[in-house]
């Protein structure tokens, strides 16, 4: 059987790759701000609005379209994180999901209690968890990553560690440098001493399959434009845990999970969209059903995404002015996303070179700010982040390093 993914195949599928700019194909180097989408999300959205959606609950048609979507989109999301759907709850954004989850925890949090955050993580899986702490009257402490290696040791964790912390919250891949975490020894070591863990696996989203149940956390949320998706939020919460937690809503809102957590209206059409996105990736896949297609597409993902990883850091490691920032290889220690530093250069203005030749990267902290800084570029303009997923190609790969090579 061939595993291998038909990249053109795959491409002809996201009208947004057919951009053009100076007659030349733009390439999207920015999948770590927001992927593209497929057609097929495109058509999901489109019908919602075009057939008509009415609200949760109704005795009519369009109401009983909208529950229909939204049960289809508990299901896709179980499959993507090997999870229940009563585990899953939708939200606007994963930013806006981690505030709610963080007040509703810390009203259990009492003083002389402890949290663990990390300097690794986007600033939407630090500041949430450091508000509520501080008006919980809860110590924070933070966990820190080598700088030199770009990699969070569960040890480090471990060193601050005892009765008293209450939750581990740390990411699963950082959307600033790429490295992935071991989330499953550090969910072992933060039991062990009765914690939670929250985990932040929205820059995981498009280049690892997750798997809720094997690593053991109480919390996992991701969002689905980081995974060819719309801007919707995606919550993971064990039963017993969304159960017990009070959370604010009116009062007419359910009082049950999942339903508890989603206040107001939820858009149906992202929701049709997110799971057309899940179908999406598990059509890149053989299997009997959803999850093992997925699991064979995600394989088939990570593989190439490693080539064009390899390919990407020989090409640097060719450049004397460019640096890499983080783990230094293309292997299981990371995800394709890399963050640069050009000697003598500011990443905006490499950023803007690149742009002038249609290769769109980002510049500056990503809202990672803690990890910037911890790097030593917050007041110098941050760094120039290029990241691929399974739609780009070697021929751009080979495009970035021209242009890096000629700053």
């Amino acid at each position: 059987m061939d595993c291998s993914l038909d990249v053109e195949a795959v491409r002809a599928r996201f009208p947004a790759l057919h951009r053009r700019q100076h007659g030349q194909v733009v390439a999207y180097l920015d999948g770590p701000g927001g992927t593209q989408v497929p057609q097929s999300v495109i058509d999901a959205i489109s019908r919602v609005l075009e057939h008509g959606v009415s609200n949760l609950g109704g005795g009519f048609g369009a109401s009983h379209d909208a529950d229909e979507s939204t049960t289809q989109g508990r299901l896709a999301m179980a499959d993507f994180f090997n999870a229940d759907p009563s585990e899953i709850s939708f939200g606007q954004n994963m930013t806006s999901i981690t505030f709610a989850v963080s007040r509703a925890l810390a009203r259990t949090w009492r003083s002389g209690d402890a949290i663990v955050v990390t300097s690794l993580d986007h600033d939407a899986n630090f500041t949430p968890w450091v508000r509520a702490a501080q008006e919980a009257g809860v110590e924070v402490r933070i966990a820190h990553f080598d700088p030199v290696t770009g990699e969070l040791d569960p040890e480090e964790i471990a060193s601050l560690l005892d009765e008293r912390v209450r939750l581990v919250a740390t990411c699963v891949a950082s959307n600033a440098i790429g490295t992935l975490v071991d989330v499953g020894t550090i969910t072992e070591l933060a039991h062990d001493v009765g914690a939670l863990v929250y985990l932040d696996a929205v820059h995981a989203g498009p280049h690892r399959l997750l798997d809720v149940r094997s690593i053991g956390c109480d919390f996992l949320v991701a969002s689905s434009y980081k995974f060819f998706g719309p801007h919707t939020g995606i919550l993971f919460g064990k039963l017993d845990r969304l159960a017990e937690l009070a959370f604010y809503k009116v009062r007419p809102a359910p009082s049950d999970p999942p339903d508890k957590l989603e206040t107001g209206t939820q858009s149906f059409e992202s929701i049709a969209g997110l799971t057309a996105a899940v179908d999406y990736l598990a059509g890149l896949g053989d299997g009997s059903n959803r999850r093992s297609r997925l699991v064979d597409g995600f394989s088939r993902i990570r593989a190439h995404e490693r080539v064009l990883s390899a390919r990407f850091l020989d090409g640097i490691a060719e450049m004397d002015k460019v640096m890499v920032h983080g783990v230094p290889a293309a292997d299981d220690r990371r995800v394709s996303t890399f963050a640069l530093s050009v000697s003598g250069t500011s990443a905006e203005a490499v950023a803007g070179h690149m742009a002038d030749q249609g290769l769109y990267v980002w510049s500056g902290h990503y809202y990672a700010l803690n990890a910037i800084e911890r790097l030593g570029f917050l007041d110098s303009g941050g760094l120039i982040r290029v990241g691929f997923v399974h739609y780009n190609t070697t021929e751009e790969v080979d495009r970035a390093l021209e242009a890096l090579a000629a700053v």
